[in-house]
């Protein structure tokens, strides 16, 4: 039987691969960590970026009184099915991790009232 000890260093060492995979795919990729930031300060449909890439952060700065969406989309026209998150009114004043990667461009429908930034490259 594998001791206490064992056990901890089989942990240990997964941990230090699962690192470095995930840095290795971040300096191949280019997707651990955002390069721009574009903040949507009045309800409204807005094409942020037109190609490829990864969102990282939504920063809540006012909640709306309307839920807003991103699409993964580059055209302002063509929104349906492409949903990749919501921002609901009920989500408060704060910084949170989205990571997610969009493949045609991106979008944002920001809610009524709502103040929104994203970070994103």
């Amino acid at each position: 039987m594998a001791s206490l000890d064992d056990l901890l260093s089989a942990q240990k060492n997964g941990v230090v691969a699962l690192n470095s995979i995930a840095n290795y795919d971040g300096l191949r990729t280019g997707y651990y960590g955002s390069k721009n930031t574009k903040e949507i300060a009045a309800a409204t449909t807005q094409v942020i970026k037109s190609s490829s890439g990864w969102l990282a952060t939504i920063s809540v700065i006012a909640a709306g009184s309307t839920t807003g969406y991103i699409y993964d989309t580059n055209n302002s026209g063509s929104l349906t099915g492409n949903r990749i998150y919501a921002i609901p009114s009920s989500l408060g004043i704060g910084i949170y991790q989205i990571q997610i990667p969009f493949a045609t461009g991106l979008t944002i429908v920001t809610g009524t009232g709502s103040i929104v930034s994203l970070t994103y490259t």
